[in-house]
């Protein structure tokens, strides 16, 4: 019997190219290079709102366009939505269903419950922004009515693998979609409090500064550690998944998403046709991609930082971030040999042509880098002499040693335009004829696309027996196929006559026009999607009356030294966050003895709440388990797979469920039965009042006091750079025995730590307060305010809870003590993110 018969090759499903358009050229250029779906936003309520980006009126032309090309759009409002913008977002909302647009790409829980509320059948795709990184993050998606799941970028193809494993046994199963392209974020999506923490801009909300892109300094113990030209510690490589296709593909994902609405059309041309084309190779042989010479070079000469598996093969912090530079460089051309008279002597690594434009890269990518277009290419043996138009080139500034980077190439440019220039598709997709008769009667043709619409056209001759030429396959090929100028090509084509027929050509090519017209005239048809009259408001929390409690501290903190001193200042809630979970029975034992001690105090015993590390994936439950172990009173939840776990203990909900409006608030409280949620650091005063009075305020902790929380991240700065080990099995740990920080361009030093997962955190030097904003919280029925230590000493942690108790007695003012902390420069206090005003 033959092998392939006993062994058949298993069935694969081919995953959609989902490709970004900022605008109307980059929609146009990934269609015509094979795009099944595009992503767009609109303008509000996407993240990335230094995009041109369409608006609300663009959208019934744009979905008729691309549905006529076979293609669908998504809709990215896949920003956190405040209170005051939940009507907007409603009538928003309603605009995109009208339209016929295929998903929306949602971050906001409170948003995915509100789609639900208007429409029961619109789709929904859980954003990256979600931060899922497990089986339970998409059952949670699933909950709440979504349809897809973007995972996070940090998820391996292993672990890719074991969410789709453990889905498959829960009632979770939901389609996933990866980024296989495109630029990475250093820190977790939906976790990155960067900007906010910089400069009030929150990723949050779609205005990412690229901090991550900028150079930092290492200090270890209080010493900087020379790292020679490595200063940009937190730029990841760009994601290249090309060569790992066929894993993707085995893994089942469903849809495959390159990154870049803030490209230009010819990246999406660029990098939508290599992987369209790689694609179409891979369906047709799953065996490993093999990625051309000139699919690289397209690839790094579209947008290059080096190009990279990201996260897929596993964490390799050593490859990750090469930390030589953090913008595009493109197509490494060589090493500068020699310089004569205005002549630059290379040994060429790859091709160069006149035209093309090239930097000199002398190892200070921050400063003003030399560059121009090449005028002369004259081969010398292995080297190459290049040449430049006269007083292009600064001559004094190129130097032996420097690295030649190809950062243009005019011709291939000019290939891309072409690709989506003009009115006549480019890119066709299949249809499939079936065509039937006999003599006497007329000829049928039915004809199907890939997107299911069906069409039946009959000729108006009937067939007559033919003497000579018959309508055979190859003439009925040739005459159904004539379909350039459509969005159609020829499929495949089925002959059922009977018997040798034959009906006039000009009557073929009338069926042939009246097919194209009339799938045309399916395919452009509005999605039509229920939509309902109802209204966010009917999904509003009831209110409740105002807290007869008086107003209490919660303190966190991150040793034993700090819980110790904390527990001195008689503090009544304490939640830990510990590098180590090991140390956290020490810790409650310490919490647990101080309830013995005193309990006939007038004082509430102290309470201690665990906070686990805030994310999760598949195969660390043990730390979960770990956690639970040491037997707290409470557990400080901070994702999907811990509400889970911790079920039926006492939880509160932590800023990382970015609870940010009413109807997120409400879902978490009531579906979870948290004791108490904690506000999103991207609310500001304004709209954490709006927060407080739109849900009731006694659901709610307030963080007053802290270091920003600014990168969350899978990369390990201490293993990449006090190590030369790829991961935690090999880098000797550094992370327990260094004291680490970042330095930045303003000299401000950021607080490294690790945690039990080897995620790396990088908190904001500078301590933030809200001290001002006390008062008025107070007022609106506010009872419960956190204050966050880092790395302050006990007898700092111990003045500091002394000032912000006697802050919530009303002994002092919250101007009273933002001076004093301030006075005290070893903890370099500024007002923080709740004064800053949140731009739209």
């Amino acid at each position: 019997m033959n092998a392939d018969l006993q062994n058949p090759q298993p069935s694969f499903q081919r995953p959609e190219i989902l490709a970004p358009a900022g605008n109307w050229e980059c929609a146009k250029a990934a269609v015509e290079n094979g795009a099944d779906a595009i992503y767009f936003g609109l303008d509000r309520f996407n993240a990335r709102m230094r995009a041109q980006n369409f608006t609300e009126a663009d959208l019934p032309a744009l979905m008729s366009f691309l549905h006529l090309r076979g293609v669908k759009g998504y809709v990215t409002v896949n920003t956190l939505i405040f209170p005051q913008e939940l009507a907007e977002a409603q009538q928003y909302l309603r605009t995109i269903i009208a339209a016929g647009v295929d998903a929306v790409i949602v971050q906001d829980v409170g948003i995915c419950r509100l789609i639900r509320h208007l429409s029961p059948d619109f789709p929904i795709h859980a954003s990256t922004q979600m931060t899922i990184t497990s089986a339970a993050g998409v059952e949670f998606a699933k909950s709440l009515g979504c349809e897809l799941v973007v995972l996070a970028r940090e998820c391996s193809l292993g672990e890719i693998n074991k969410i789709q494993q453990q889905i498959s046994q829960r009632v979770a199963s939901l389609p996933l979609e990866v980024f296989v392209h495109g630029a990475l974020c250093v820190a977790y999506s939906g976790q990155c409090l960067t900007s906010e923490a910089l400069g009030g801009r929150s990723a949050n909300r779609g205005e990412c500064a690229q901090a991550c892109r900028m150079p930092y300094e290492l200090i270890a113990d209080g010493e900087m550690i020379d790292l020679g030209d490595r200063k940009y510690l937190l730029s990841p490589q760009d994601l290249a998944g090309l060569e790992i296709l066929p894993e993707l593909v085995k893994a089942g994902v469903t849809s495959l998403k390159i990154e870049g609405r803030l490209k230009a059309p010819e990246y999406v041309a660029n990098v939508t046709r290599v992987y369209r084309q790689a694609l179409d190779r891979v369906m047709e042989e799953l065996d490993k991609a093999q990625v051309s010479r000139q699919e690289r070079y397209d690839l790094e000469m579209a947008f290059s930082r080096g190009l990279y598996t990201g996260w897929f093969q596993g964490i390799n912090n050593q490859e990750l971030v090469h930390a030589r530079f953090g913008k595009k460089r493109g197509v490494y051309l060589g090493e500068v040999s020699r310089i004569r008279n205005e002549e630059v002597i290379v040994k060429l690594e790859a091709p160069v042509k006149p035209g093309d434009g090239v930097v000199f890269d002398c190892g200070h990518p921050e400063a003003k880098e030399e560059g121009g277009r090449v005028y002369g290419v004259t081969q010398k043996g292995k080297e190459a002499v290049l040449t430049f138009g006269r007083g292009n080139l600064n001559f004094r500034r190129v130097h032996v040693g420097d690295k030649l980077w190809k950062t243009s190439d005019p011709e291939l440019d000019k290939q891309l335009r072409q690709s989506f220039a003009g009115d006549n598709p480019q890119f066709q997709r299949p249809i499939n004829w079936e065509i039937y008769g006999e003599v006497g009667q007329p000829l049928m043709a039915i004809a199907r696309d890939e997107l299911g619409n069906i069409t039946q056209v009959e000729s108006a001759i009937p067939l007559v027996e033919a003497h000579t030429k018959p309508l055979d396959t190859a003439r009925l090929q040739e005459q159904f196929g004539r379909l350039g100028n459509t969005p159609f090509r020829l499929g495949t084509l089925t002959n059922h006559l009977k018997g040798n027929l034959m009906v006039p050509v000009s009557e073929l090519n009338r069926m042939r026009r009246e097919v194209v017209t009339q799938l045309e005239e399916l395919r452009s048809q509005p999605k039509r999607w229920q939509l309902h009259s109802n209204s966010y408001q009917d999904l509003l929390p009831p209110s409740s009356p105002p807290s007869p409690l008086s107003p209490s501290l919660i303190v966190l903190v991150r040793n034993l030294k700090q819980l110790q001193a904390a527990l001195q200042t008689g503090v009544e809630t304490l939640y830990c966050e510990f590098e180590d979970p090991r140390a956290y029975k020490q810790a409650v034992t310490l919490v647990h003895q101080a309830q013995q001690t005193s309990p006939q105090s007038p004082v509430p015993s102290p309470q201690i709440f665990l906070a686990p590390p805030r994310i999760t994936k598949p195969g660390e439950n043990w730390i979960l388990q770990q956690v639970r172990a040491a037997n707290a009173d409470g557990y400080l939840i901070r994702n999907y797979d811990q509400l889970e776990f911790f079920a039926a203990d006492r939880c509160i909900g932590d800023f990382s469920l970015n609870v940010a409006n009413p109807l997120t608030a409400d879902y978490f409280k009531q579906k979870f039965g948290l004791q108490r949620l904690t506000a999103s650091y991207d609310l500001n005063i304004n709209q954490l009042q709006d927060l407080l009075t739109s849900s009731p305020a006694q659901w709610f902790e307030v963080t007053i006091h802290q270091h920003i929380p600014m990168f969350h991240m899978e990369h390990c700065v201490f293993c990449a750079f006090l190590s030369e080990g790829t991961d935690y099995t090999n880098c000797g740990r550094p992370c327990e025995k260094h004291e680490v920080k970042l330095r930045d361009r303003v000299g401000s030093e950021h607080v490294l730590q690790a945690d039990a997962g080897c995620r790396n955190t990088v908190f904001n030097g500078t301590a933030q307060t809200g001290a001002e904003y006390v008062q008025r919280l107070i007022d609106l029925g506010l009872r419960h305010f956190r204050i966050e230590f880092v790395n302050e000493t006990p007898e700092q942690v111990n003045k500091t809870i002394q000032r912000y108790r006697q802050l919530l007695k009303g002994e002092i003012t919250g101007s009273q003590l933002w001076r004093e902390l301030k006075l005290q420069n070893q903890l370099g206090v500024t007002r923080g993110p709740l004064g800053v005003s949140a731009l739209a």
